[in-house]
């Protein structure tokens, strides 16, 4: 049924949304998340709708970011193609026993949301589920599914849209999302952008910018250690901004970490989704190392206000740094950004650290090949088994297949 209905077309979306949220008896399936209080479908007819789907393991800083935004979005709507509602569908097996636990974590999710919720997950019938699953490739990480005020699907997955742009992706259609590529360009703001004024602020000064993240604790005592010693001796203004995932508290920023690298991971993932993952763009290129080099350990990002000087992984660049006095001389000469670079060049050509990229299964789209952005090889495809032991996912291990 919902295979038909999404091909045809209708005058608004209360077909598509009712089929979707089975209402049974109750004529009030849903929540309004700023007054708590349930309101019929009614209050979503011929507006933009984005369908947040997932299942109770949503992370809590996942559903912060997106909190943030949204609530960014609410005061600069004013055009109406930007005029949208978000509500939430939690997507639970059927085939489960539903739990006064699995209640009251609903509860605790659905309290925490501005945005409309179902009332009860039981209002996503089986069907539904196999559909979403099916039909949208939703597996157990979140997703963001647009409908336009007809019902039409725009977007089958903005997530990552939001994730890199925020409100700027409005109204979140992929038309929209080719169209931020398009105006896109590899600089300081794309890694960074709203998720630290000061680190702004420092582009706009014109400072150097060293952006790292890593867990090795001792890289990271080295690398800003050396890295400042550097600045002193070369006479250069430099900041420093770690986003890394560190278990030290004093050295972990976590919500800062989780945006830097989800967003790095949804830049991949949107351009899979949109079928142009090209092998040879410089921009992507640069953004499938840093993640291959999150996931070997460290890294770092050198900028010079908003130009990119260099990105590295963490042994090249520290290597680059300890040796400063055999490329000093070329300061006066070449500029501090070019005799950095140069000689970052000169140790990555002969350190080569592996590339590796992780897909859970829970991401949906997954790429059948992918080539190294580093000798761009074809890269072997590994299938991996996972637990971090974490009370915030599933009892089960997650399954990944590692590229």
């Amino acid at each position: 049924m919902l295979v038909e209905l999404f091909e045809m077309t209708h005058i608004d979306n209360m077909k598509i949304l009712k089929a979707l949220i089975h209402a049974r008896d109750d004529p009030m399936p849903i929540v309004d998340g700023s007054t708590k209080k349930q309101v019929t479908l009614e209050v979503l007819r011929r507006k933009n709708v984005l369908l947040l789907i997932s299942d109770l393991n949503i992370s809590h800083d996942e559903l912060s970011i997106l909190e943030q935004i949204y609530n960014e979005s609410r005061i600069h709507t004013t055009r109406l193609d930007s005029q949208y509602e978000v509500i939430w569908i939690p997507v639970v097996d059927p085939s489960i026993v539903w739990t006064e636990a699995m209640h009251k974590q609903f509860e605790t999710l659905q309290s925490t949301m501005p945005w409309y919720t179902v009332s009860h997950p039981s209002v996503i019938e089986k069907a539904v589920v196999r559909y979403i699953r099916e039909k949208w490739h939703f597996r157990n990480k979140a997703i963001l599914v647009v409908l336009d005020p007809q019902g039409r699907v725009v977007s089958p997955n903005a997530i990552h849209m939001m994730w890199i742009w925020g409100s700027n992706a409005f109204p979140f259609t992929s038309l929209r999302e080719e169209s931020l590529w398009r105006e896109e360009a590899w600089r300081l703001e794309l890694l960074v952008n709203g998720i630290d004024p000061m680190i702004l602020n420092w582009i706009k000064d014109g400072k150097y910018i060293f952006l790292y993240g890593g867990d090795d604790v001792e890289w990271v005592r080295k690398f800003t250690n050396t890295a400042r010693a550097v600045a002193v001796a070369s006479r250069i203004p430099l900041e420093m901004a770690y986003v890394g995932k560190s278990t030290k508290k004093e050295l972990v920023r976590r919500v800062l970490a989780t945006i830097t690298v989800t967003r790095l991971e949804s830049m991949l993932f949107s351009k899979i989704q949109q079928g142009k993952l090209d092998d040879h763009d410089p921009m992507m290129l640069e953004i499938k190392k840093l993640l291959s080099y999150d996931k070997e350990g460290g890294w770092a990002v050198l900028s010079k206000g908003s130009n990119i000087i260099s990105n590295g992984h963490g042994n090249t660049v520290l290597t680059t740094l300890v040796e400063y006095d055999l490329w000093k001389e070329e300061i006066p000469v070449k500029g501090f950004d070019l005799a950095y670079d140069d000689h970052h060049k000169k140790v990555h050509g002969v350190t080569y650290p592996c590339c590796r990229f992780e897909f859970p299964n829970t991401a949906g789209r997954i790429p059948e090949g992918m080539k190294c952005p580093e000798c761009h090889r074809y890269m072997e495809k590994y299938t991996t088994f996972l637990c971090c032991h974490d009370e915030g996912h599933p009892t089960a291990s997650p399954f990944r297949g590692e590229l």
